[in-house]
């Protein structure tokens, strides 16, 4: 944990208007909702067979089944965010309090890497998973946890990670120096991951195999919100933004000073996601495919994405339940 705020100068691009690829509308308000019986799961994982798994404040693993039923299939003791379902249908957990997870079928838990050369991970966030069983895995920060996340945004530090945990236990760093390391979701073909650095309102390509192995470099910047998690499904990076720009944290981030004085102030007056729900669709040059919004505040604090069957389902860091909207 961090001992004193050092707020790093950032002057951001100007954030984009909500109109033209990004234009406002509420197509997500006529989602149907899921009640989950926890509050905040802020990502899922749909297996095969339509069970949706997910990960609530309170600690619980769920399988939420077809019918609707919620099932309680462990509790980690910590704050469970990204969920993965692995090549061997086992649950790969990011807690973030915890470490990287793996959950069986029982409920088992077994603890893959719960720190990096001796220092201890304080706020593991998403992985994906590769075929030949690699999981990559971001750590946002190395000196906030999920309980301070909003002073991680507003100091502006970039201690991010992106990691790889190997078929034989051994865990890689692989980029460092990460604003806000968030989502990551691996490449149809396998030779690439795509990160979200929600700090920098951007997502990037980091490269698996091929000529560019092992370089990093953007490939969509200067979002209209701050990026969550990431997953692709019917050829498409799906990218919600747990919130819109906020101008007023836009204006402090080139003012260290402002930033001072924030993180100051109350939790409860800081700066926090704005009840807009976003989900963004990019094909793989980057262009948005879709564009899907809640302005209403039905689907809002939108984290987690997953397709399937021509439907999204939809998570949330701090609602109640989660949304499942049809594309048609």
């Amino acid at each position: 944990m961090a001992a004193t705020f050092d707020p790093r100068p950032w002057t951001p691009p100007r954030a984009p208007a909500l109109e033209g690829p990004y234009a406002r509308n509420d197509l997500l308000a006529s989602s149907e909702l899921i009640p989950t019986g926890g509050v905040g799961p802020e990502d899922p994982a749909v297996a095969d067979g339509g069970t949706i798994y997910t990960g609530t404040a309170d600690g619980a693993i769920l399988a939420i089944r077809r019918h609707g039923a919620v099932d309680h299939l462990a509790e980690t003791g910590g704050r469970p965010l990204g969920v993965e379902i692995g090549p061997d249908g086992r649950l790969v957990v990011c807690d973030a309090d915890r470490g990287l997870l793996r959950i069986g079928p029982s409920g088992a838990i077994e603890e893959l890497a719960t720190g990096y050369e001796g220092e201890p991970f304080i706020f593991t966030n998403n992985a994906t998973v590769g075929d030949e069983g690699t999981v990559y895995f971001t750590v946002s920060s190395r000196r906030y946890s999920i309980h301070r996340y909003v002073d991680d945004l507003l100091e502006h530090s970039g201690t991010g990670r992106l990691y790889a945990y190997r078929p034989d236990g051994a865990v890689e760093l692989l980029v460092d120096g990460l604003q806000f390391a968030n989502g990551v979701a691996m490449a149809p073909d396998g030779a690439s991951l795509f990160v979200a650095e929600t700090g920098m309102y951007r997502i990037c390509r980091y490269h698996v195999s091929g000529p560019k192995a092992g370089t990093y470099e953007p490939f969509v910047e200067n979002l209209p919100g701050f990026p969550d998690n990431l997953s692709f499904g019917g050829g498409v990076l799906w990218v919600p933004l747990a919130s819109p720009r906020q101008p007023l944290v836009d204006v402090m981030l080139p003012r260290p000073w402002l930033r001072k004085i924030a993180y100051r102030l109350p939790d409860s007056l800081k700066p926090k996601p704005v009840r807009h729900g976003i989900v963004l669709g990019f094909d793989l040059d980057g262009t948005v495919v879709h564009n899907l919004q809640d302005t209403t505040g039905k689907v809002a604090v939108t984290t987690g994405v997953r397709w399937v069957d021509g439907r999204i389902v939809i998570g949330s860091l701090t609602e109640p339940h989660l949304a499942v909207y049809d594309l048609g």
